[in-house]
């Protein structure tokens, strides 16, 4: 899962950070309110941890605007507020979830791990392929990444699908060939690379973050970086 921390207090970004990454999540971060509400509407993320008291705008104020434009992103609100009150306004403002400090990390992971299911089912209902901030849709053939769309071919689609369904697995030159081009194809060609190099200049050239890796020698693979 990607995940969006807007969170100010070091300690918990520390704990929440090195529990989350044991378990394969990948998380941003952003110190303040309205940081964290550009980074929410310049990304696609599969859960958003929001703090309450942040510098610049609060917590339930960056909820409110994220719900604007995107009422999918589970939010789970995470502060020291505990009267009713407080609870009852987190979820007005249309949060997910509501969690107090102290927690235990235990318990965050296992929120978490709830949201997860229910987003992998939906997007599996949809027969909708989603990577970081890529999104594949198997229906319409459309591809969009930070929500901006990407023209594709054919060929590039299938090729981007098939990365996609084999997500963090190294695929060689020749089960690229057989399964985008088919068998007849002249396996001495280097037309899998010259569509790999087609994909990341549509795909990755513009962004920071490159999701399309070559292992030397081995293949190619859909990951991140680290």
């Amino acid at each position: 899962m990607e995940l969006l921390l807007i969170e100010d207090e070091p300690s918990v970004i520390s704990l929440i950070e090195r529990g989350l990454k044991e378990e394969g999540y990948h998380i941003s971060i952003a110190m303040d309110g309205y940081t964290g509400l550009k980074m929410a509407g310049l990304n696609r993320y599969d859960l958003i941890l929001l703090d309450v008291m942040l510098p610049g705008m609060n917590g339930l104020d960056v909820c409110k605007n994220i719900r604007m434009s995107n009422n999918e992103v589970p939010i789970i609100i995470l502060t020291a507020l505990n009267q009713t009150e407080d609870i009852v306004e987190a979820f007005a403002r249309d949060a997910d979830d509501y969690l107090t400090k102290p927690f235990r990390l235990e318990e965050l992971k296992a929120r978490i791990s709830r949201y997860s299911r229910k987003s992998k089912t939906v997007t599996e209902q949809k027969n909708i392929l989603v990577f970081d901030d890529l999104q594949l849709d198997r229906d319409s053939k459309s591809v969009q990444r930070a929500n901006s769309p990407i023209i594709l071919t054919a060929t590039e689609f299938r090729l981007l699908e098939f990365l996609m369904l084999n997500r963090n697995k190294v695929l060689s030159r020749i089960d690229i060939l057989e399964e985008v081009w088919g068998m007849d194809v002249d396996l001495s060609t280097n037309v899998v690379d010259v569509y790999v190099n087609y994909l990341r200049k549509k795909i990755d050239k513009q962004f920071s973050r490159k999701l399309i890796h070559t292992v030397i020698g081995m293949g190619y693979v859909i990951r991140h970086e680290n």
